[in-house]
């Protein structure tokens, strides 16, 4: 595969991303006074149940990225990420040594720049959202780097118990997000989000979690997406994985030099 393709497979391959509480039902016969209490006690719990959160101003991570799709695969490319929380993305893409593609990426556009064939692209999330049938958005290309909720949970929005977790159900638009949040430690680990009518499905997994501060970190992030194609109605499948081997969180303002040259080539 030639740098051009690496390169812009990466980019695209990012932004392929963008409950009613229900009460348990008693039986007056079984229930003893303190099965009743127990019971009360738990739903308290859920109904007051907090996600523990990343907090940070900035953040920087060493990573490795892979995609595969139908037609292509990358395998642990080298990415340097740097954020600041809820205003900005910077990615720096390295092959051999060399820094082979840089991107900026903010709530409002994404521009990238390839280094190797001195050209850049520049996109608006809904020009992303129409061609790949999924409404993107930057809280979910953070999320995906992060592991905190995309969706911020308003007070009306209730847990229920699912299994293991704790489900919370939040309805986007034509999205419908489904947030598995583990019952140990309160962290998010697996996201479902459904777009409607199409039925088109996000997935987004997170394992790994590793101390990072005062904070547990999930260090490896698996996003599956799986689209109809509306030339043959079949559904074909994305995998994205980013696993960081180290991340920092900083307080101090960090740099995010990023500037085109004049001699560069605007594409698309």
């Amino acid at each position: 595969m030639n740098s051009r393709t690496a390169a812009w497979l990466i980019v695209i391959g990012f932004f392929w991303l963008a409950s009613c509480h229900k009460p348990r039902t008693k039986s007056r016969d079984r229930y003893s006074q303190s099965d009743t209490a127990r019971t009360a006690f738990s739903d308290s719990l859920l109904a007051h149940s907090a996600i523990e959160e990343i907090d940070f101003d900035y953040l920087t991570a060493k990573s490795k990225f892979s995609f595969k799709s139908r037609s292509q695969n990358i395998d642990n490319a080298n990415v340097n990420i740097r954020i600041k929380k809820d205003s900005l993305i910077w990615l720096s893409v390295t092959g051999v040594g060399l820094e082979v593609a840089r991107g900026i990426i903010t709530p409002d556009s994404i521009v990238f720049m390839d280094k190797f064939h001195k050209e850049y692209y520049v996109f608006s999330y809904a020009q992303l959202s129409q061609q790949f049938k999924f409404d993107l958005n930057f809280p979910l290309l953070q999320s995906l780097i992060v592991g905190n909720l995309p969706i911020p949970r308003d007070d009306e929005q209730k847990f229920r118990r699912e299994k293991d977790f704790l489900l919370l159900r939040q309805n986007q638009g034509r999205i419908l997000v489904d947030n598995y949040i583990g019952t140990k430690n309160r962290k998010l680990k697996r996201l479902t989000a459904v777009e409607q009518p199409t039925r088109n499905t996000l997935n987004l997994d997170y394992e790994d979690f590793t101390q990072l501060n005062n904070y547990l970190f999930p260090y490896t992030s698996l996003l599956t997406l799986d689209v109809q194609s509306e030339k043959d109605q079949q559904y074909y499948q994305t995998v994205i994985r980013i696993k960081h081997s180290r991340v920092e969180l900083a307080e101090n303002p960090l740099s995010f030099p990023f500037s085109i040259p004049a001699s560069y080539k605007r594409k698309l």
